[in-house]
């Protein structure tokens, strides 16, 4: 076989045309060797290839008579000296750092391990046995594909909503999905899974690691696996058993298939990446890759004890960011899923490991440094888990600009306010509002926050209502993984349960969570099968549970299905109201010599709130309203943003709370939008001062409507007060009984509303204060009903009548609120 001497770059192994060129580099090994393979099945290499030429600490050689497909290897020599932080052995076949595909996992053998299994000496013994036989094997890939002109998709933060997914895991079930493509790259592409997340109204997919990965010899021998998959083996090569190919080069195709699909679907493609360690684990952890081919290079050894290593993530290792070729492999790994594989960002795993550089998380590291510079990262969405396990790791709001950050107070803030907790008043509205006091005080934007209540690590939405303790027995550990403080409420009962009030309140917490999360200010994320109720048994740590427990299940429920279309109609709101998608803080003071704010905080009797107010432990509840002609931005065109003006109204108290409706112009109105205590509810217009009870743990959502006649608006402010309020709201005293449920064994008490009115025609209605729905006003009613206060002559009121017409409505604007019909506001 011909060697040429080959190049130093780039790094790993890459096809030229004309043959292979293999690079890899290891400062302190003594002979590198090149093994090729010619399948899977080998337990020997077909050839052993010595790289005599090295360059730079780069060893590397051309061979110009492979080809694509080729299976290869390393053997790496050097010394054996876990004292000195040298772990070599040359029995050991090594996975290439950059191999862009990996044709077969890890075959569990005592011969992985680089020491004997069981020796007394433990690691510090050494193991001769051969591993070829059960070695991962790289592959040599070609990266040609047709990608038309699909590029990046550059979505906008402001205008982000993030799906949190599993690629298995969403399409598992999936009955639209073909049983051949389910859980794989390609059935994520498909029809029925693109349909569905066009459908929900999100913009971004972020899917967890798709990095090849390890399954734990200790979860193997359970019958668990690496569901999650953040035990990273391969940087640069997609998960083949994601792959419905299940061939090398076919998982790469079909990795770079579905992003451009998703893209023509307008869905960018966030990836969850991995890089503060590897699958190699602590000192008693597999020689794979890194461990052998330079161990003191690549990993954060403890200092004058390095036969052990610095463990910032809880998974054994943390790799070396003070080295510049872990630098560099991040950074090479980082740009080829840009360039090659089409990405539009990433999602850092503790994030704040690869920040470290002596022991302190340093903002201003050079990980930082190096992609603030690099001019394709620093183009895509870069978004950081800020924490690590280390001392000092817990990072949230300290990351440098262009980052933004998975915000953990959020999480946490949200959950108590609707979990009932006093004393979270401040903080809820720092929170909703994008968290200035973490992010405004560095230059950063509202979008810098990125918003959630669950992801993949926790309990699901669904179980974050049912459950006040976790249930991992499924996990194998006895219940002690997971953890403990989730600030869950379980609304009465633990687990499943057939009682209908604590059912009935359980939907109402799930839509208090995400409708807040939708309209908080910054970037909202969803986690994947929560839209559709997905539960886990309790469990907050299902990491290893690659069955049903994790899997969407996709059958429709009526309950599913409801809520399905009230998270939708959520997020029509999000999409639709500028106000929602801020750029900018809100001032919360006058602007530019207006007389009003671009946003008011108030008290449920329309009063604005005081200090005293802010402070008070016991206050569960408040009203927020947002300006939507006090935006004062710009589009990308320069022309002004304006839109509506929305109030929004939270009880987390146990009982109703009546709010009296701000102010506003004399010829608006306040819609309701959301009820979220009963989504079938239907109200016409109100006006201010008047009176919306607000049920026990609910909020409500109102925007501004106005008349477009001056006149009309008048002529219903002139309206006998009775007449008014039966047209456009039901009298307090009128409004459905609320029977309050008290378990005697709790101090929560469980809300159960009385069924809704029957309609009746408003002939029937109009000197009652009964509340109506839709239909409200009738031409003959307005015309019959004597109004002897008004001077005007029949003729004006006549004309006042035929005027009398509100904003046109868009049509796609379906709320849970229910519509003035055009016919019925036209009269």
């Amino acid at each position: 076989m011909k060697v040429w001497p080959g190049n130093p770059y780039p790094l790993g192994a890459t096809w030229e045309g004309s043959g292979v060129n293999f690079a890899i580099y290891s400062a302190n090994a003594t002979k590198v060797e090149l093994c090729l393979f010619d399948s899977i099945d080998d337990i020997k290499e077909v050839a052993k290839i010595p790289l005599e030429e090295k360059t730079d600490f780069v060893w590397h050689c051309f061979l110009p008579e492979l080809k694509p497909g080729q299976l290869y290897a390393y053997r790496v020599h050097g010394p054996y000296e876990p004292h000195h932080g040298h772990r070599f052995n040359a029995n050991k076949i090594l996975l290439d750092p950059y191999a862009k595909s990996i044709a077969r996992g890890v075959r569990w053998t005592d011969a992985m391990f680089g020491y004997s299994v069981g020796h007394p000496n433990g690691d510090l013994s050494f193991d001769a046995r051969d591993n070829a036989g059960s070695a991962p094997l790289s592959v040599v890939v070609d990266n040609r594909f047709r990608w038309g002109n699909d590029t990046q998709l550059k979505t906008p933060w402001h205008k982000t909503l993030i799906y949190e997914t599993h690629v298995k895991g969403f399409t598992m079930k999936h009955p639209g999905v073909p049983k051949a493509l389910r859980g794989t790259y390609a059935g994520l592409a498909s029809n029925a899974a693109i349909q569905h997340l066009l459908d929900l109204g999100v913009t971004a997919v972020e899917l967890m690691p798709v990095h090849e990965k390890i399954h734990d010899r200790h979860l193997v021998d359970k019958g668990l696996s690496n569901y999650w998959g953040y035990n990273t083996l391969g940087f640069f090569a997609p998960e083949l058993s994601y792959s419905s190919k299940k061939d090398p080069q076919g998982s790469v195709n079909e990795f770079k298939s579905m992003v451009k699909k998703l893209h023509q679907a307008g869905l960018e493609v966030i990836l969850d990446v991995v890089y503060n360690h590897t699958a190699e684990g602590n000192h008693y952890g597999p020689t794979i890759m890194l461990r052998g081919i330079d161990n003191s290079s690549y990993y954060r050894l403890v200092h004058r004890q390095q036969r052990f290593y610095m463990d910032y993530t809880g998974c054994g290792n943390t790799l070396n960011m003070l080295t510049p070729h872990v630098l560099q492999l991040i950074m090479d790994s980082l740009r080829y899923w840009v360039q090659e594989m089409h990405v539009d960002g990433f999602r850092f795993d503790l994030c704040s490991a690869l920040a470290r550089e002596l022991h302190e998380v340093d903002r201003l590291g050079a990980f930082f440094d190096i992609i603030h510079q690099d001019p394709v990262l620093s183009q895509v969405k870069l978004i950081a888990e800020p924490w690590d396990l280390g001392e000092g790791g817990y990072q949230v709001g300290n990351f440098p600009i262009l980052w933004t950050e998975w915000n953990g107070k959020y999480r946490d803030c949200i959950r108590q306010f609707w979990r009932g907790d006093g004393g979270t008043m401040n903080e809820f509205a720092t929170r909703i509002t994008g968290s200035s006091d973490l992010y405004e005080h560095n230059g950063k934007r509202p979008y810098a926050s990125i918003n959630f209540v669950t992801s993949h690590d926790g309990f699901t939405l669904q179980d974050l209502v049912s459950y006040n303790d976790k249930h991992n027995n499924a996990n194998g550990e006895d219940n002690r993984d997971g953890d403990n403080h989730n600030l869950s409420w379980n609304c009465g009962e633990e687990g499943p349960t057939t009682d209908p009030d604590v059912r009935k309140l359980r939907e109402r917490q799930k839509r208090n969570i995400i409708t807040t999360l939708l309209l908080s200010q910054g970037v909202p994320m969803i986690c994947s099968g929560d839209e559709l109720g997905k539960t886990q048994g309790g469990n907050n740590n299902a990491y290893c549970q690659d069955t049903e427990l994790s899997w969407i299940d996709w059958e429709m429920t009526q309950d599913k299905a409801r809520y399905f279309k009230y998270v939708k109609s959520v997020v029509r709101i999000w999409k639709e109201n500028p106000v929602f998608q801020r750029r900018k803080f809100f001032q919360g003071r006058l602007i530019r010599g207006e007389n009003i704010q671009d946003i008011t905080w108030l008290t449920p009797s329309g009063k604005s709130m005081t200090d005293k107010d802010w402070h008070e432990p016991h206050v569960r509840c408040l009203a927020v309203r947002f300006e939507g002609d006090q935006i004062h931005q710009v589009d990308e065109k320069g022309r002004e943003i304006t839109g509506k003006t929305f109030l929004m109204l939270l009880n987390a108290h146990d009982h109703s709370i009546d709010f009296t409706l701000p102010q506003h112009e004399a010829n608006e109105f306040w819609k309701p939008m959301l009820d979220t205590s009963d989504i079938s509810r239907k109200t016409g217009l109100m006006r201010q001062n008047q009176v919306y009870r607000v049920t026990a743990h609910s909020m409500v959502v109102l925007r501004i409507k106005s008349v477009s006649s001056n006149i009309a608006a008048r002529l219903i402010q002139w309206m006998q007060p009775e007449m008014a309020t039966s047209l456009f709201l039901p009298e307090k005293a009128e409004e459905p009984e609320t029977v309050v449920v008290t378990d005697p064994s709790a101090e929560e008490t469980v809300v159960e509303e009385a069924p809704e009115l029957e309609e009746v025609t408003v002939s029937e209605k109009v000197n009652e204060s009964t509340p109506v729905g839709e239909e409200t006003l009738v031409e003959e009613d307005l015309v019959e009903e004597p109004i002897e206060e008004m001077t005007t002559t029949s003729a004006a009121i006549e004309s006042t009548v035929e005027g009398f017409d509100v904003e046109e409505e868009d049509p796609a604007e379906d709320t849970a609120a229910g519509e003035v019909s055009e016919k019925t506001a036209h009269k």
